[in-house]
């Protein structure tokens, strides 16, 4: 579990993807690898999602893709069979995270409550999803919840882009934070994937000029 928040942590961003087919998954992927973030979180609410995670972990073994959006232990078996090395949900499911940390499976459940944070807690987790992070209240919310537990970070999802990640990245209980502004979804269903390196490259850059 931590060797993939590390991994986070490096990134700072990672990509969250929707793919609505699996012939953009190989080109997406060989896009963000190029432009320094090989990684992303694929949404498991399309039914590209298992094929795509399957050819963009066959063809960039070296690259991070995990499930999101994930409900169901049905999906986690299925995200993890396809090659997922991580699974994101998008609330708090006792179910889910129980079973994923029995099976010892990386998760990284949504909290944006103390309730729940409360319950990663118990449960052992020291990385959560904080979603959907602007409307949730954004930095200042995060920086409320981090103060209690101070053994728990986050990783920010919604509503994140290059104007407003340095406020996120600046505070020291944020690992990294998810972002769809370089995949979007017109970009992928268009086949820009010049623009998605591009775009991945700026990102890859002020993650670097933040953590300086």
């Amino acid at each position: 579990m931590m060797d993939i928040a590390e991994k986070f942590q490096k990134l700072g961003v990672v990509p969250v993807v929707v793919l609505e087919d699996t012939k953009d998954a190989v080109p997406l992927a060989k896009a963000l690898v190029e432009g320094g973030l090989p990684c992303a979180e694929v949404t498991f609410r399309t039914e590209a999602a298992e094929e795509s995670i399957r050819l963009m972990t066959e063809q960039f073994p070296e690259m991070l893709v995990g499930a999101g959006t994930v409900l169901t232990r049905e999906q986690v078996d299925a995200a993890v069979a396809a090659g997922a090395k991580f699974i994101v949900s998008p609330g708090f499911d006792p179910e889910i995270v129980d079973y994923c940390l029995e099976k010892e499976i990386p998760v990284f459940p949504g909290c944006i409550t103390p309730s729940e944070v409360a319950q990663a807690v118990k449960r052992g987790l020291k990385v959560v999803k904080f979603f959907p992070a602007e409307p949730a209240g954004g930095v200042s919310m995060i920086k409320a919840m981090a103060a209690p537990y101070v053994g728990i970070k986050f990783m920010p999802t919604g509503g994140i882009n290059a104007k407003n990640l340095e406020d996120y990245l600046s505070f020291d209980k944020i690992i990294c934070c998810g972002g769809s502004w370089m995949v979007k979804g017109e970009l992928v269903n268009n086949g820009e994937f010049d623009k998605i390196r591009e775009l991945t490259a700026e990102a890859r850059k002020l993650v670097d000029s933040i953590r300086k």
